[in-house]
């Protein structure tokens, strides 16, 4: 069950960064070129928000199942001075909690905005920001902090 779960996790990352990235595309084309907020621009919007909330459910699954997290919260002295095991344990979860935070309040003010422009501002601030940091929290095969492969 683990292991299925952490290749859903796997697989979701691409789809979150793809639809961020598309995101800010659509948010910067539309911000610097005075483009109306259209009915598609507000599904990708919606859509991209979407896509991190069922990351983060498939990344708390994980996290509540996975044998480096058991062992960070039962030798917590040890585990937060290892930094393979600390990563997991707290600060990749943190980083991406408040990433998906950050991309739930860009969605959420973005479509509350009357004015076009405000609309895709907000989520081009928004999601870059949290694109940003979701970059940092991702254990990439050349990460400095943890490494991992791009698919499990």
């Amino acid at each position: 069950m683990y292991q299925s779960i952490l290749i859903c996790h796997s697989f979701m990352r691409w789809l979150v960064l793809a639809s961020l990235i598309y995101s800010i595309y659509i948010a910067y084309k539309g911000y610097y070129y005075k483009r109306p907020f259209t009915k598609k621009d507000n599904l990708v919007r919606h859509w991209t928000a979407t896509i991190a909330h069922i990351q983060l459910l498939f990344g708390i699954l994980v996290y509540v199942q996975s044998p480096i997290v058991k062992y960070f919260w039962k030798n917590f002295k040890d585990g937060i001075e290892n930094i393979d095991i600390a990563f997991f344990g707290l600060i990749h979860f943190i980083l991406m909690f408040v990433a998906i935070t950050l991309i739930t309040i860009g969605s959420a003010l973005a479509k509350r905005k009357l004015s076009e422009e405000q609309k895709f501002k907000i989520m081009l601030v928004w999601f870059s920001i949290a694109l940003i940091i979701i970059f940092i929290a991702i254990p990439w095969p050349f990460s400095p902090l943890v490494n991992r492969p791009y698919f499990r």
